[in-house]
């Protein structure tokens, strides 16, 4: 099929087991609690059939050849990244804030690259195993979460080990190989069977698969904690304990902005049995595998960071539009700070994507055939767009004024009795009517005032990793002492020339190479 079409994941989600509990009642999927998420989603599949976005949302698949949903690509160009890029793009723009799919392609993408590398290495065959998974949810179009963040229990540095923590389970881990069970696909196989749980984890409520991940380097002793795997979303063991978010209900004014939202998870695994062919790591039956968790751990952020460039981007504009159409509905669009304002905000949006094309252009081919972004300029956009995301929003409930919050409910403009002095007293840039004054009034309710985006703050500041991972990420590979040569020669150190500096492209696989010089 390739390119699947909402109604079909629909029909999927009305099929799965119900596993997920919420207010303590075990729920299915096709309640209130996942329609937010659901609209999404379905925004996603009709961009990807639509023919004026199929240049971006559609790709050939290196596997087959098909034409594929690009959430379920592997990048095989610089040309493939730009293009995830604009699509992430565009979709957020669509749905007024995350595209939620990123998740899923970041870490097809990150597997794609290190199964193939650990193969190399080690002589396992989990690249093999992947090539079959991927060609699966590329031919169904499944929507894939990843479960990378792990609960981490203590963050006392003595317990700096994953295997150290007083209780064991705190990251996810195996407690058993070599297990009899049964496969995805119904036949009697071998696997394992893991223990733990991973938290912050979005839309795992309506997705086919769930990804796990390793959410740090492992050294000796962490054999257990080293494991990537794929499961379908209902597998038995699976325990989604679920966070809904959406805007207010409308029952006038429906619109696209007030319809988004998602569904967050704290994803128990309560000793849930995993197939060895949905395995792509596992340090418990081979050492030599540990060191390669951490190095997925990082090409996952690193992939999802460079989204985030598009997306982040996508978060700022939806921002500014709403800024300039909110100051023209106040008739102050014109103000010298106004102007000013909303330049804050397109600088920034511009700059962040401008590190993420500029990393796709640095980026280079690794040994699998993927193509992988510059990992400095990625994390400086990711960097610049969490830092500034809160004071986006100051400036949006600054230009929008008290109003947001002070609105009479949406039902007194309706009603006979108040209708027409509501509509008159909520006037103020008479090119506006009053219901269109009181749309963006409502957009800006939603978006300044409610629960759901108090939530989507904090996650444009620890979305894909906080400002200090990115700050570690960068300064872990950038050379300062090469760096700092020029400021020798400037400052006339003897025998120090001005050096011809030119950065080399940045990647996961450097810290690969440092960590393994520590284990030896």
């Amino acid at each position: 099929m390739g390119v699947g079409t909402y109604d079909a994941y629909i029909e999927r989600m009305k099929q799965m087991k119900p596993n997920i509990y919420l207010n303590g009642e075990c729920v299915d999927r096709m309640g209130p609690w996942n329609e937010a998420g659901f609209w999404v989603m379905k925004q996603c599949y009709d961009m990807a059939n639509d023919p004026a976005y199929a240049d971006v949302c559609t790709a050939k698949s290196h596997l087959t050849g098909e034409i594929i949903n690009r959430c379920t690509h592997i990048h095989q160009s610089q040309e493939d990244l730009l293009n995830k890029q604009l699509m992430t793009r565009l979709v957020c723009h669509h749905v007024g804030g995350c595209m939620q799919r990123c998740m899923g392609t970041d870490a097809l993408n990150a597997i794609a690259v290190v199964s193939y590398d650990c193969d190399q290495a080690t002589g396992t065959n989990y690249h093999e195993r992947f090539n079959k998974y991927l060609e699966y949810c590329q031919a169904n179009d499944l929507i894939c979460n990843c479960a990378q963040t792990d609960v981490k229990g203590s963050r006392n540095s003595k317990y700096k080990r994953a295997h150290e923590q007083p209780d064991p389970d705190m990251f996810l881990h195996i407690i058993k190989t070599d297990v009899d069970g049964i496969g995805v696909d119904g036949k009697p196989c071998k696997g394992v069977i893991v223990r733990g749980a991973k938290i912050c984890n979005s839309n795992a409520p309506y997705v086919d698969e769930i990804i796990a991940n390793p959410t740090k380097f492992m050294g000796r002793g962490d054999e257990g904690y080293a494991v990537a795997f794929a499961l379908p979303a209902d597998w038995p063991g699976l325990k989604l304990m679920a966070l809904p978010g959406k805007h207010h209900k409308r029952k006038h004014l429906q619109a696209p902005f007030n319809q988004n939202g998602d569904n967050e998870s704290l994803t128990i695994f309560d000793d849930v049995f995993v197939p060895e062919e949905r395995l792509f790591l596992n340090g418990f039956d081979n050492p030599d595998v540990v060191q390669y968790a951490g190095y997925l751990a990082l090409m996952f952020a690193h992939f999802h960071r460079h989204s985030y460039t598009g997306c982040k981007t996508a978060v700022s504009e939806i921002i500014a539009s709403q800024a300039a159409l909110v100051a023209d509905v106040n008739d102050i669009a014109k103000a010298p700070h106004v102007r000013s304002k909303i330049c804050d905000i397109i600088g920034t949006a511009e700059l962040v994507f401008a590190a993420g094309q500029a990393s796709a252009y640095r980026a280079i081919q690794f040994p699998n055939g993927s193509w992988v972004p510059d990992e400095i300029l990625t994390n400086a956009g990711r960097r610049l767009a969490g830092h500034n995301i809160y004071h986006e929003y100051e400036i949006l409930a600054d230009l929008t004024g008290g109003i947001c919050a002070s609105l009479p409910t949406e039902e007194s403009f309706f009603a006979p009795e108040t209708a027409d002095l509501c509509n008159k007293y909520i006037m103020r840039n008479p090119a506006y009517t009053a219901e269109e004054t009181h749309r963006v009034m409502r957009m800006m309710e939603d978006k300044l005032c409610d629960p759901f985006e108090g939530a989507q703050c904090v996650a444009g500041v620890h979305g894909g990793g906080s400002p200090l991972m990115e700050e570690i990420t960068m300064m872990s590979r950038y050379d300062l002492e090469e760096l700092k040569k020029i400021a020798k020669y400037l400052a006339g150190f003897d025998g120090v020339d001005c050096p011809r500096y030119e950065r080399a492209t940045a990647t996961p696989r450097a810290m690969l190479d440092r960590f393994k010089k520590t284990q030896k």
